[in-house]
């Protein structure tokens, strides 16, 4: 087992834990890691140890990484979720409706999130200096705390575009930029959240034959909750596209898994996803089965890696994921898709 000591040696130790999840490459790896992070925050980490004493879990017990109990997402919003020794340099928030307690994501290395996303958007997609990249993000883009602007925005720097932007309420200068990309056969990719792109399927229906057009979920409020399926064939049929990708990431995670059409997700080496069953959170349910998603984020090294969600999803066989909605009363949330019914 890696060991990160601790006094003098602190610098060097986060450095190496700073490392590690971009070492990761097959199943062994990643499950060395993923054991080796259950014990530094079984040990290390006051809210992942009073869970897993209210558990009654032995740490020294758990030899297999299908054996780690996972935190629940709720206690983001009541507690700073973090190992002990280590201050946030950033901290994320949650959207939420009005009244609504929303998580927060107490982050010390804010350069390990963008490694994260900038590799894991690499991996999916290739180098960002050969996109164009438009986000579409009202509600969030008034939101200086959130981590998908955070995202967004640093993709946006990264292509080296001049024409890459953000965007809040102006549909007409999106529009502007969209028709000049597709004269132009610019590859481009328009980010949004959901209503905000059903909003521009309805005023400004237009073919695009060079952008890939990808939702991050969401209503907001502003729209009645659809399921994947209608909001994708919308979306389809106003750009005349092929098929809508979507991104699937939250606040609690510093890392995001990418769907290029039909709602199969797939993760970076150092994430992965599972699933638990709805009335058994220590029971996995066979592959194609629904049940609670769980998500092993290994750049979630400071936090918690760890992480029980109440989203509902299907795994495949080849590691591939759905999001089918969420657990019933549970927070509608701005970051998640759909409830499918």
């Amino acid at each position: 087992m890696q060991k990160y000591g601790s006094g003098g040696a602190g610098v060097e130790r986060w450095e190496r834990l700073r490392e590690r999840p971009f070492t990761v490459h097959d199943a062994e790896s990643f499950n060395a890691l993923a054991l080796d992070l259950f014990h530094l925050h079984a040990a290390e980490n006051p809210v992942y140890h009073g869970f897993l004493n209210a558990l009654g879990r032995d740490p020294a017990r758990v030899e297999r990484v299908a054996d780690i109990p996972f935190l629940p997402i709720e206690l983001f919003r009541d507690r700073t979720v973090l190992l002990d020794g280590l201050k946030a340099d950033r901290i994320f928030t949650s959207s939420g409706t009005t009244g609504m307690r929303t998580s927060t994501h107490a982050v010390p290395w804010p350069e390990l999130y963008e490694r994260s996303f900038l590799e894991g958007f690499r991996l999916a997609y290739g180098d960002p200096r050969e996109w164009r990249i438009l986000a579409l993000l009202p509600a969030y883009l008034e939101r200086p705390d959130s981590s998908l602007v955070y995202m967004a925005q640093l993709l946006i720097a990264a292509t080296g575009d001049p024409l890459s932007g953000t965007y809040l309420h102006d549909l007409d200068a999106l529009v502007d930029v969209l028709e000049r990309s597709e004269a132009e056969r610019e590859r481009t990719l328009l980010l949004g959240v959901t209503f905000a792109l059903l909003d521009l399927a309805e005023k400004h229906p237009m073919r695009l034959a060079h952008t890939t057009v990808m939702e991050t979920g969401g209503m907001k409020g502003r729209r009645p909750e659809l399921v994947r399926e209608d909001v994708h064939a919308i979306l389809k049929e106003a750009f005349g596209i092929p098929a809508v990708h979507s991104e699937y990431g939250m606040t609690e995670l510093l890392s995001q898994a990418y769907s290029a059409g039909e709602g199969r997700f797939t993760c970076p080496p150092w994430m992965r996803v599972l699933v638990r069953e709805v009335s058994d959170p220590f029971t996995r349910p066979a592959h194609g089965r629904t049940g609670g998603i769980d998500v092993i984020d290994l750049c979630n090294a400071a936090s918690c890696p760890f992480i029980s969600t109440q989203d509902l999803g299907r795994l495949h066989p080849d590691g591939t994921f759905e999001v089918l909605g969420r657990f019933d009363n549970s927070d509608v949330r701005g970051c998640n898709l759909m409830v499918e019914v």
